[in-house]
């Protein structure tokens, strides 16, 4: 079977389904505040911040890589943008008090906790059923391209495009000679990455369900993570 619709006009249509259309944290996204939720393997959830909330990701086994994307509440045209990430802060990976820009170069999210060594990834976009294809993969694989997808219409919105996510907790080391590497993790049991909402935003995330390469650890198993949403609207 041809799980790739060749008759998509544009890419937000999701190429398979999973658990993640079926168990959003809320029917619009919203979370209760404090709640600690499960963000299983291999699935997504999108959750809806005001400015001024927090999101706290727990990579709770140390090895799982979140991919993570926000959204203007009021266009889902204007999102979160590692290109103009980059050019904003002249590196490729932010650290604590950088603020994270979209497309308008307007700060949507701030980082304002990382307990982990601070190895993150702004270069390789969101898996999808053509990367797992070139990896060998025949039928369907659940990948986070369309996590973001269901997560969304999940809670009832679309997006026509799948923009690059920040890969949180993914190592992948650039060579002298610019070479890309596949590395594990370096995070660890526990860490916690913390972002404050600086603009109303719907942010998703994706337990990356990477099992071909060890981006997910050394045994290429994907894992369940965690994640909580503090504080109240400014």
């Amino acid at each position: 079977m041809d799980w790739i619709n060749p008759h998509y006009t544009d890419n937000g249509h999701a190429d398979g389904v999973n658990d993640t259309l079926h168990t959003p944290i809320s029917p619009d996204g919203t979370p209760e505040p404090g709640q600690l939720y499960t963000l299983p393997a291999r699935q997504g959830r999108a959750v809806a911040l005001r400015r001024g909330q927090r999101l706290a990701l727990v990579n709770t086994h140390g090895t799982q890589v979140c991919d993570l994307w926000a959204f203007c509440r009021d266009g889902l045209h204007e999102a979160l943008s590692m290109e103009h990430l980059r050019a904003g802060l002249g590196r490729t990976t932010p650290r604590v008090g950088d603020e994270l820009v979209t497309n308008r170069r307007r700060a949507i999210l701030r980082l304002v906790e990382d307990s982990s060594p601070g190895v993150h990834d702004t270069l390789i976009a969101a898996c999808d059923l053509p990367r797992y294809r070139s990896l060998g993969v025949r039928g369907y694989h659940d990948n986070c391209s369309d996590n973001l997808r269901l997560a969304l219409r999940a809670i009832g919105l679309r997006t026509t495009e799948v923009p690059a996510p920040f890969n949180v907790w993914m190592s992948n080391p650039v060579a002298a000679d610019g070479a890309i590497g596949w590395a594990p993790p370096v995070s660890r049991p526990g860490d916690r990455t913390v972002f404050e909402a600086c603009l109303d935003c719907v942010v998703v995330m994706s337990a990356c369900p990477q099992d071909r390469v060890p981006v997910n650890g050394a045994d290429c198993v994907p894992k369940a993570l965690q994640f909580r949403v503090t504080g109240a609207a400014v």
